[in-house]
């Protein structure tokens, strides 16, 4: 069987096909709670069941006792007053699929982990890389249902800042993963390596971006300024040049006062710009200094740094009364690669001894 070495280590066919196939189901997962959160699914199932949660309802009366529960919170009492069981029951599907996932991704991921383990398949070091993912994915889990849980007691949508943590803590799953398959699959470079300051800069602006649109998700910040290139005719919203909207209340209230949406969609509008010509300018000063295995990833952050502010436009422009689904999901799964591509760009960059 063909194997792949690392720091001497050997590491079979099948575990690096496993390896990427968990790394298929974490960007499923993020994509399926965007999907979640557009359609307003979040808080449609209000108990976390771990066993018996598989299981949803079969039959017309479990189907109306998750209603009434779900008629006792917020969501329904403030915004879904009017829903039908079969109103609900769409929204029920979409949360039920995220967790249904995520109970996939740790059966698929944990049990072949356990058999690899047994088979002395896995070295010490491969070990504690995917501890590391396993840890953050629980925490991830973890923060999810504290998230949920905001949404159910007077308010009815979770929580932005917890909705964001949630999302931040998923992406460290990923960039764990990531930074697993490269190493697994001995991504490096063989010549001399050039400065990967400019990557580290640029991959640090989109971790910044990237929590900043999880706080803009959560405050639902895009519906309040649904215009481009301007913010409903003005560059800076004129609810920010006044300094005495400059408090913290104004960021916690973020749903009864304009400032904090408005504050959020400018800086998330500013850093996509700054973003974009970071990675044209990375681009230039690394294409000719990097071998054919690194300019592949080089290439394709330029095009999804790209295609990202498009969509992102095209999201913006595109709301009526509520972010688009197409435009909004696709937008986060964009963003989400580009982020990856740069991770891998920047592993491509190390030395590779082998």
């Amino acid at each position: 069987m063909e194997k792949t070495k690392v720091n001497n280590l050997k590491y079979t066919k099948t575990i690096r096909i496993w390896l990427i196939l968990g790394l298929m189901m974490l960007i499923v997962q993020v994509v399926l709670g965007g999907i979640t959160r557009l359609t307003g699914s979040g808080l449609s199932i209000t108990r976390w069941d771990i066993i018996t949660g598989v299981i949803p309802p079969l039959n017309a009366e479990e189907w109306v006792s998750e209603f009434e529960l779900y008629k006792e919170t917020p969501q329904f009492h403030k915004i879904n007053s009017t829903f039908t069981i079969q109103e609900f029951k769409f929204i029920y599907f979409w949360e039920y699929f995220h967790r249904l996932w995520v109970r996939s991704l740790g059966f698929i991921f944990l049990i072949p982990f356990l058999i690899f383990v047994v088979k002395k398949q896995l070295d010490f070091y491969l070990i504690k890389r995917l501890g590391i993912v396993i840890l953050l994915t629980v925490l991830t889990a973890s923060a999810g249902w504290i998230m949920v849980q905001s949404g159910l007691v007077n308010r009815p949508w979770v929580n932005a800042y917890k909705l964001a943590i949630h999302f931040t803590l998923a992406i460290l799953v990923i960039w764990a993963m990531v930074k697993t398959v490269s190493d697994v699959y001995l991504f490096g470079s063989k010549k001399l390596i050039p400065s990967k300051k400019i990557v580290t800069f640029v991959l640090g602006i989109a971790l910044v971006q990237m929590m900043i649109a999880g706080i803009m998700a959560g405050m639902k910040a895009g519906l309040y300024y649904p215009t481009w290139p301007d913010m409903n005719g003005e560059f800076i919203p004129g609810v920010l040049l006044n300094s005495a909207n400059w408090g913290w209340n104004n960021m916690i209230n973020y749903d009864t006062y304009l400032f904090a949406p408005a504050l959020i969609q400018f800086a998330h509008r500013m850093l996509a710009y700054f973003l974009a010509a970071a990675t044209i300018y990375m681009f230039f000063k690394l294409r000719n200094k990097v071998e054919e295995s690194s300019k592949k990833w080089l290439n394709a952050a330029l095009i999804l740094v790209w295609v990202q502010v498009i969509l992102g436009i095209l999201t913006v422009l595109n709301v009526q009364g509520k972010i688009p689904l197409f435009f909004g999901v696709s937008h986060q799964l964009f963003g989400l690669l580009y982020f990856m591509t740069l991770l891998f760009l920047y592993d491509s960059l190390r030395k590779n001894k082998a």
